[in-house]
């Protein structure tokens, strides 16, 4: 279900990605790439690069806390895991 999720935002991302970029004259074929790659942190820089920076900023701030936490949550399962050894 997550995982559908994850993909499903990836590809609206993308097709808002293309279709933005077309209007600004931007490459969409790189944008929507990198869009479906990278997902929110790709949508958070063409918003900054293209004007809308406090927006963009909140964006890319949230999505690196946000990888952050899930690394550590990782990582602490991880931990977790092996201590009972």
């Amino acid at each position: 279900m997550e995982f559908s999720l994850f993909w499903a935002i990836n590809i609206l991302i993308t097709i808002y990605l293309v279709v933005d970029s077309k209007k600004t004259g931007k490459n969409p074929v790189l944008w929507g790439i990198m869009g479906f790659l990278f997902g929110i942190i790709t949508l958070s820089i063409y918003l900054i690069r293209t004007g809308r920076k406090i927006l963009g900023w909140i964006l890319l701030v949230l999505a690196i806390i946000f990888m952050l936490l899930f690394f550590l949550f990782i990582f602490a399962i991880l931990f977790m895991s092996f201590s009972y050894i």
